[in-house]
């Protein structure tokens, strides 16, 4: 169920061979971080544990999670990779519909193998309406750096969920999981 790929070599190599071959994708319909069948943002008050997530090329430790319907989970993050790293909670379908959208941020420079571009973001939401992402179910993170997502999760045991990193080629290399959504 979930591939681990944890040869930073192997990564390197299939982030770049996927950087440099120019096959453009339109921007899709972005449905990352609003309420829906995935959950909504957390409240901190209503937080009923943290769990720590560690990013590295290609992988996330923990591999998987069991949570609640309808609990309030804190997910401490942080980038130990050589390369920039995304958690994102969401359907297997908004994981597609994002790839797409970091796809065009990494096609107009904002997004680099291992840092952020913010003067090419500001200019790509400038000319498009669309630059970073802000989104509550996501934190997009430098290597070293650490980030939080506070999330919800829902009441319907039966929706797919994954955790999972949008940055072109992450996802496909096995960068993604399920979670289990328990009673």
């Amino acid at each position: 169920m979930f591939k681990t790929v944890r040869s930073r070599p192997f990564a390197a190599l299939l982030l770049s061979v996927t950087l440099l071959s120019g096959n453009a994708l339109a921007a899709g319909s972005h449905s990352g971080g609003h309420d829906g069948p995935h959950g909504k943002q957390g409240e901190a008050s209503a937080v009923s544990r943290t769990i720590e997530v560690v990013m590295g090329d290609n992988y996330f430790e923990p591999e998987s999670f069991s949570v609640e319907a309808g609990e309030t989970v804190r997910f401490n993050v942080r980038n130990e990779g050589e390369l920039v790293h995304e958690f994102n909670i969401g359907t297997p379908d908004m994981h597609a519909d994002h790839q797409e959208e970091m796809m065009m941020m990494t096609e107009h420079g904002v997004l680099k193998v291992d840092r952020l571009d913010m003067e090419a973001a500001r200019e790509m939401q400038d000319s498009m309406g669309h630059g970073m992402h802000d989104d509550p179910n996501s934190v997009l993170l430098e290597p070293g750096e650490n980030g939080e997502v506070v999330w919800t999760f829902p009441e319907d045991r039966e929706v797919t969920l994954e955790f999972g990193c949008n940055v072109p080629g992450h996802y496909a290399s096995g960068m993604v999981g399920e979670f289990e959504l328990t009673n």
